[in-house]
C-alpha cells in the first residue's frame, strides 16, 4: 500500500501500463522533458525514452489526428490535452473521426486512444484553464467518458481506459490533483470495473451524485447534513458514459430525493440527462424534484471570482434542504 497524490496515482499507472505494453505511447505538449504541467508524466520520457513520450507541437487537432493514424497501426497513444479549454480545436477529429471510425467500420477498426483531459476549476486559473466540457463529449456516441475523483480510482482507472479498445474521454479534476490517499499498487483484485460508479457514503434520506472535483465536496456536504439528522447517500458516477443506471436508479428509489452536482454550467449540462433519466424511471418513488447545482451559464470568471462561481458547500447543503421542502 502506498499514498500517493492523485496526480502521481496517475504517473504511476500510466507507467505500469507502458511497462506491460511496449505499444502504449504518451504524446502531448510538454509532457516529455517537462513532465507535464502538472507533472502528471514527470520522469516517463527519462525512463522510456522520446520514441514513447512525444512531446508535440501546440496543435491539439495534430496530436489527435496523430494519435488516431497510430492506433490504426496498432499503438495505444495516451494524448494529454495541457487544458480542458484546450480540447475544442481537437474537437473535430474527436467527435467526426475518433468516435466514429469503429461503428462506421462495424468494429473492424479499433481506436484504442486516451485522451486525457484536466478539467474543472479551484487553481486560480482563467477561462481555457478552468472549464468542464464533459457534456459535449457524453452527447457523442461511440465515445467513453469517464471521471475520476481520487488517487486510487485515478490509478486504476487509467489503467483499465488504456487497455479499453474503445476511444476514452479521461477527466482528471485538476483541483485534486494534490490530494493524497492510499493506494494499493500490488494487485487489480479491488478495481471496480471503468463503467461502474461507486456509492462512496451510504444514506437512507437523499441521493447525492457527482463525479470528478465535486465528489469530495458532496462528501462534506454529507458530514454537514449529518449534523442536523439527515442521512445522505453520495454517488461517485466515474463513467458518465456509459451511466451505471442500475446504481443510480436503485439509490434514488430508496432514498426518494435526488440532487445533481457538477462544476459545469447548470444550462444543459450533464445533469440535465441525469435528472431527465431519473424523473423517468423513479417518478413514483420521488418525493422532490430532481434539484440541479452547477456553475453558472456565464463564461468561466477570473480567478478572483471562481469561488463565487464554483458550487461549494452552501450551496450544496441548500439545494439538499430545498429537497426536503416538498
Amino acid at each position: 500500500m502506498s499514498v500517493l497524490s492523485l496526480s502521481k496515482a496517475l504517473n504511476e499507472g500510466m507507467r505500469k501500463a507502458m511497462e506491460d505494453d511496449s505499444k502504449v505511447l504518451i504524446m502531448g505538449e510538454d509532457v516529455g522533458k517537462l513532465g507535464g504541467v502538472f507533472r502528471v508524466t514527470d520522469g516517463l520520457q527519462k525512463d522510456f525514452g522520446e520514441d514513447r513520450v512525444i512531446d508535440t507541437p501546440l496543435a491539439e487537432s495534430g496530436i489527435i489526428g496523430t494519435a488516431i493514424g497510430l492506433a490504426l497501426r496498432g499503438y495505444r497513444p495516451v494524448c494529454e490535452i495541457q487544458f480542458d479549454g484546450f480540447v475544442f480545436p481537437a474537437a473535430d477529429q474527436i467527435i467526426t473521426q475518433l468516435a466514429k471510425m469503429p461503428m462506421r467500420s462495424l468494429g473492424a477498426i479499433k481506436l484504442p486512444v486516451v485522451v486525457r483531459i484536466p478539467c474543472g476549476g479551484g487553481i486560480g486559473a482563467v477561462e481555457h484553464h478552468s472549464e468542464s466540457p464533459e457534456a459535449y463529449f457524453t452527447h457523442t456516441a461511440g465515445l467513453r467518458v469517464v471521471a475520476c475523483s481520487n488517487p486510487a480510482d485515478a490509478y486504476a482507472m487509467i489503467q483499465q481506459a488504456i487497455h479499453s479498445d474503445d476511444p476514452v474521454i479521461f477527466f482528471e479534476p485538476k483541483r485534486r490533483y494534490w490530494e493524497k490517499a492510499e493506494v494499493d499498487t500490488s494487485s487489480a483484485d479491488w478495481w471496480t470495473p471503468l463503467d461502474r460508479g461507486r456509492a462512496v457514503r451510504p444514506g437512507t434520506d437523499v441521493t447525492l451524485i457527482a463525479y470528478g472535483p465535486m465528489v469530495k465536496t458532496c462528501l462534506e456536504a454529507a458530514t454537514a447534513a449529518e449534523e442536523d439528522g439527515r442521512s445522505v447517500e453520495v454517488l461517485d458516477l466515474r463513467s458518465l458514459n456509459p451511466l451505471d443506471t442500475p446504481l443510480v436508479m436503485d439509490s434514488v428509489r430508496r432514498t426518494g430525493r435526488a440532487v445533481v452536482v457538477h462544476e459545469a454550467p447548470v444550462n444543459s449540462g450533464f445533469g440535465a440527462e441525469l435528472a431527465a433519466r431519473i424523473t423517468e424511471q423513479c417518478f413514483y418513488h420521488l418525493e422532490s424534484p430532481v434539484l440541479r447545482v452547477g456553475g453558472f451559464s456565464t463564461p468561466y470568471p477570473p480567478s478572483k471570482l471562481e469561488e463565487h462561481y464554483l458550487p461549494d458547500l452552501d450551496r450544496v447543503l441548500d439545494a439538499v434542504d430545498r429537497a426536503f421542502g416538498y
